[in-house]
């Protein structure tokens, strides 16, 4: 039996201190342990993209992370990025473009898309193919996926141009 680990994760701006071994996987530690249950676990592979964080900065498949390699990081969920009194820009673009069907993906394919609108502000409908390629979803056609990342974009972009 190996020994628990003590490590600090900071999940949407909140520390916690947990014991983990140290073969645990982040979205267990996530789901099970944080009762954050946004990150879906998936093909637990890293194909499907459900899980997917931001961690320090970077989209990860959580399902492919130790909770060890994770101490001291700051994690954002989906969970992180709005609240329902306040929804994300994505969040609000996903629901007026019919970006999802089942929601199973969702979570995962929002996070991946706040960072890929975090690295490029103005992507082409090309650019979010690409930078979505690692998430799949089993309902839909992307299409709307697609338009529902370049809806919010635009929306972004105006807010910005708005305030300045």
């Amino acid at each position: 039996m190996s020994k628990k680990m003590q490590i600090t994760l900071t999940v949407n701006g909140e520390a916690h201190d947990i014991l983990a071994e140290p073969r645990e996987l982040l979205i267990y530690v996530l789901r099970e342990r944080l009762n954050i249950t946004g990150p879906h676990v998936g093909c637990e592979t890293s194909h499907c993209g459900a899980c997917t964080v931001t961690l320090n900065g970077k989209s990860v498949k959580s399902c492919t992370v130790f909770a060890a390699q994770a101490d001291g990081a700051e994690i954002t969920t989906i969970e992180g990025l709005g609240s329902p009194d306040s929804l994300h820009a994505l969040q609000e673009a996903f629901k007026e473009h019919h970006g999802l069907q089942c929601g199973f993906c969702t979570p995962g394919m929002i996070t991946r898309a706040a960072k890929l609108l975090e690295e490029n502000p103005t992507p082409s409908e090309e650019d979010v193919r690409f930078g979505m390629a690692g998430n799949l979803c089993r309902c839909t056609g992307y299409q709307n996926i697609v338009k529902s990342v370049l809806a919010a974009a635009s929306d972004v972009n105006t807010a910005k141009e708005a305030a300045q």
